[in-house]
């Protein structure tokens, strides 16, 4: 029972960090340049949560021998 819900809370990170992601690609079009783009991503808790869960997805997947 523990297992399908960190599968369900790694794709909820997944989802909420790919979306501020591609939200934040409105910075573009303000001036921003592609490095600073990628260092503002770093600093930001929302955005880390795609790594976050894609760490876990693949940490999940690899405990039951899937990858």
């Amino acid at each position: 029972m523990k297992h399908p819900l960190i599968y369900f809370l790694a794709i909820i990170l997944c989802s909420i960090g790919l979306f501020f992601n591609l939200l934040y690609l409105n910075l573009f079009t303000i001036g921003y340049t592609f490095l600073e783009y990628v260092y503002f991503i770093i600093r930001r808790v929302e955005c880390n949560c795609l790594i976050i869960g894609i760490l876990l997805l693949i940490i999940l997947m690899k405990k039951k021998g899937r990858v």
